[in-house]
């Protein structure tokens, strides 16, 4: 949203939800920065700024709000789903390019200079890259420091800071606390227990269908890789600096989630995935809102209102889900995927000192305590014999192309890459076409504005709700649902 003062008052004045994450209100009268909802007394319009990111109220002076907590605030749906470098760039910060590759690493990634892209992050985000970077590692200490037991040393560096005395004044910059302090004040939350177990909210603006991505995820959960159970969604992560397992329950106004890491600096790309996973940056009043205007579509909004696009922890484990699962059903792609991961990691049971069967999964430098694992690497893929694909040999060999361009880089499916050079590449590929290509933009790029207009289930949900069937009359009429198509699309699988 354009930073207009007396829009963004008014959300202040009104405490509306839905625009947090939007922007930060700065109090300079008080010295503090808070989210739009925030419970306390309406600041006077005089002492008031707006600022487009945490990093750029820190920047100018101000410390985090302690009752709103605004570090810790859905993150923006213009910058989740926006195409453009500044969005790019975004995505990669939340995954810690950063700080595992540096500035000059995340420039690199970009196509850009590390100056231009300085003045490209600054001019709309009010801040630089190593102060957007600084923001998050900010807020994973809080998180680090709140739910564990961990020296102050581990967290620093597991937050990625550089030294224990840059943690320390970072801390004290952003939240007027030092370290301790905030350990001290944390009240009744008790430290996760077990070593490199971490529990925290992930915020969403609602409403959130809980029920509808639970769904979605169930029908396709892959054994030993995920599942969902009284309510929660299991998965295993496989992570820059290791692996991990997370455990996602949606709840009133967040959704629990509970991080068992091999590697705590890998704390900030798991939150930004399993955000991505759930799609809770999205703006469900600005998706709902603009569905709704369709007659057709308005009774499905009103009945489940706030919808998501269920996308994904990984690029490539999404992308072969879209090349196994061209022009068969979802039963038939889930079971052809079981088949590919067993013939990589073949199932036994082992029996233990005490007679026992042990819990089958894959290697123990591969799995988790609950026995779930990442999804197959495009390397392990390349490994999996001719007979362990159980598809065409069209298929097999499109697979082992996919990997062969991930593994050289000819294709990039992380979180910052350009969609449209994406989609291209994926094209240029033997084997995938409009429908996979497409496919991937909406659930591993997050493209907002995908229709599958060829899709059978999308054909036949659009005939169960008086909508037209035909490919190309699908499409003209979709022209309404811009720039929301995704989500129509969802809508559509969910009727028919």
């Amino acid at each position: 949203m354009e930073m207009d003062f007396e829009r963004c008052y008014r959300a202040v004045d009104s405490r509306d939800q839905r625009f947090d994450g939007w922007f930060y209100t700065g109090v300079t009268s008080t010295g503090i920065y808070c989210r739009p909802s925030c419970p306390a007394i309406t600041p006077k319009r005089k002492n008031v700024r707006f600022f487009p990111s945490a990093a750029a109220a820190q920047g100018a002076g101000l410390r985090a709000c302690r009752r709103c907590r605004p570090d810790a605030a859905p993150g923006s749906p213009q910058w989740d789903i926006r195409a453009d470098v500044v969005g790019r760039a975004m995505r990669l910060i939340a995954d810690g390019v950063i700080d595992r590759d540096g500035v000059p690493g995340l420039a690199s990634r970009l196509g850009y200079t590390e100056r231009h892209l300085h003045r490209m992050l600054s001019a709309e985000m009010g801040a630089g890259p190593l102060a957007l970077a600084r923001a998050q590692r900010a807020q994973t200490a809080r998180i680090l420091i709140e739910t564990t037991d961990l020296g102050m040393a581990e967290i620093a560096f597991a937050a990625g800071f550089g030294s224990v005395r840059q943690f320390n004044d970072t801390l004290r910059e952003v939240y007027a606390s030092a370290p301790s302090d905030l350990r001290a004040a944390r009240g009744r939350q008790q430290a996760a227990v077990g070593a490199g177990t971490i529990a925290l909210r992930l915020a969403y603006r609602p409403p959130l269908h809980a029920r509808a991505l639970l769904d979605f995820l169930t029908v396709r959960a892959l054994p030993r890789v995920e599942e969902v159970r009284d309510g929660t969604y299991h998965r295993g992560l496989r992570l820059p600096h290791g692996t991990g397992e997370v455990a996602l329950t949606p709840a009133d106004g967040h959704v629990a989630a509970t991080l068992r890491l091999t590697d705590l600096r890998d704390l900030a790309p798991a939150v930004a995935r399993c955000r991505r996973l759930l799609d809770l940056d999205a703006d469900p009043a600005a998706i709902d809102g603009t569905l709704a205007a369709d007659p057709a579509l308005a009774p499905a909004v009103a009945a489940e209102p706030g919808i998501r696009v269920p996308r994904a922890v990984d690029g490539f484990e999404m992308a072969v889900r879209a090349v196994v699962g061209q022009q068969i059903s979802v039963t038939a792609a889930q079971k052809t995927l079981t088949r590919l991961l067993a013939a990589h990691d073949p199932v036994d049971h082992e029996v233990d000192e005490a007679g026992g069967d042990q819990t089958p999964g894959q290697p123990h430098d591969q799995r988790g305590e609950g026995g779930l694992r990442g999804f197959l690497s495009a390397d392990e893929l390349l490994r999996v014999p001719d007979s362990g694909f159980g598809m065409p040999v069209g298929r097999r060999e499109t697979l082992r192309g996919l990997a062969r361009a991930v593994t050289d880089g000819t294709v990039d499916l992380a979180p910052g890459v350009d969609r449209e050079e994406a989609v291209r590449r994926l094209l240029a590929l033997p084997g995938i076409g409009p429908w996979t290509a497409n496919y991937l933009a909406m659930r591993a790029f997050g493209d907002p504005d995908i229709l599958l207009s060829t899709d059978l289930a999308v054909r036949r949900g659009a005939a169960a709700l008086g909508l037209p069937d035909n490919q190309q009359t699908l499409d003209g009429y979709a022209d309404r649902w811009r720039p929301w198509r995704s989500y129509a699309t969802i809508r559509l699988w969910r009727a028919a």
